[in-house]
């Protein structure tokens, strides 16, 4: 990928031909859209009006299962629907349909939004400090370390979170993006990609990662560990919907039960392998266990200043590589809502 313009292409191959005309003819003249347009600074509603509604992601079903687990007070809304939905370009999708109210995500997919000119907003952050991925090899493969990339095939997806670990990978280990040949997937389709040859190398969430080795190790594959972290856990919701003054106010009412959720699931990952990891992901005890080991304890910050910094430097990444103009990222957040999440835990899960 050599030119501004072919990294441009990966606009319309994640997105599906839809998003990707909608996006592209938003920023056609090489400019982004300017997300503080229309965005409601009123003061948040102290109760939420009787009636209000949010559709809410869900992926793989594991907030709606957290929730239920944690036995948090019943919300002061109605969750009309918990979508299955959790990859940023599909979370995009939905909010343009407006099938999608409020989703989490990392903090590549507000970027890449702002970027196709579609105005959306982060509600809250929850800061990770240890790293969710890992890259793992095609069968057969005799790469070992990030610096094996070089001249290799690598699964790229430019609107996820996978996308910019591997862009940061890459940076450290001194390899720039034309040593390596980066192919535009999304990353539902990385295993496939891997198992078929298709890709030497994709990033794969910790809780992937045991189930591939155990079908593959045995033919050559492995796993190679990287300390990139991907800082940001966020909710984030389209500004048309912050700008409805109940819906602001469930999205508000929303947020310190979803961080306590958090909270809860990490305290007790003994409830959450056997529910979520061996009941819905079919993964043995062992390979739960294996993974909530890894797992983030959640950081609910009272100030959004580190998040807003780390924003702005994987904007400025994607601008080098020439996937995004550059822009200034403040506009993304949504300050009305920064205390919420922090104010509703403990203050070792704070700092």
């Amino acid at each position: 990928m050599s030119s501004t313009l072919d990294r441009r292409l990966f606009l319309t191959s994640l997105l599906g031909a839809a998003a990707g005309v909608a996006g592209l003819s938003g920023c056609a003249d090489g400019t982004a859209a300017t997300s503080a347009k229309g965005a409601s600074t009123a003061p948040l509603a102290t109760e939420v009006p009787a009636g209000t509604s949010l559709k809410i992601a869900s992926f793989q079903n594991a907030q709606e299962l957290q929730f239920k687990l944690a036995k948090l007070p019943k919300l002061p809304f109605t969750v009309s629907s918990w979508l299955n939905i959790g990859a940023g370009p599909d979370v995009i999708n939905a909010f343009r349909a407006k099938s999608l109210d409020l989703a989490n995500n990392a903090g590549i997919p507000p970027i890449q939004a702002y970027y196709q000119g579609f105005d959306a907003k982060i509600v809250a952050i929850n800061v990770t400090r240890k790293p969710n991925y890992l890259f793992a090899t095609k069968p057969g493969s005799d790469i070992r370390s990030v610096a094996d990339f070089e001249g290799k095939r690598l699964a790229f997806s430019q609107g996820q979170a996978q996308g910019v670990v591997l862009l940061r990978a890459l940076k450290k280990a001194g390899l720039a993006y034309d040593d390596v040949t980066l192919v535009p997937l999304t990353s539902n389709q990385f295993l496939t990609a891997l198992q078929s040859g298709q890709v030497d190398i994709a990033p794969l969430g910790n809780s992937q990662a045991p189930a591939y080795l155990q079908q593959y190790e045995s033919k050559g594959a492995r796993t190679i560990t990287t300390d990139v972290v991907d800082l940001l856990s966020l909710l984030w919701a389209p500004v048309s919907v912050l700008n409805d003054r109940a819906k602001a106010a469930a999205v508000a009412a929303y947020i310190p039960q979803w961080a306590q959720g958090q909270v809860w699931q990490y305290e007790h990952p003994d409830v959450w392998n056997k529910e979520f990891y061996v009941k819905t992901q079919n993964l043995t005890l062992p390979q739960a266990e294996a993974i909530t080991a890894l797992a983030n304890k959640p950081l609910f910050p009272p100030s959004w200043d580190e998040a807003i910094a780390w924003e702005q430097e994987t904007a400025d990444l994607l601008a080098e590589g020439g996937f995004v103009k550059k822009f200034d990222v403040s506009p993304l957040f949504d300050h009305r809502f920064e205390h919420l999440a922090a104010e509703a835990v403990p203050a070792e899960y704070r700092k």
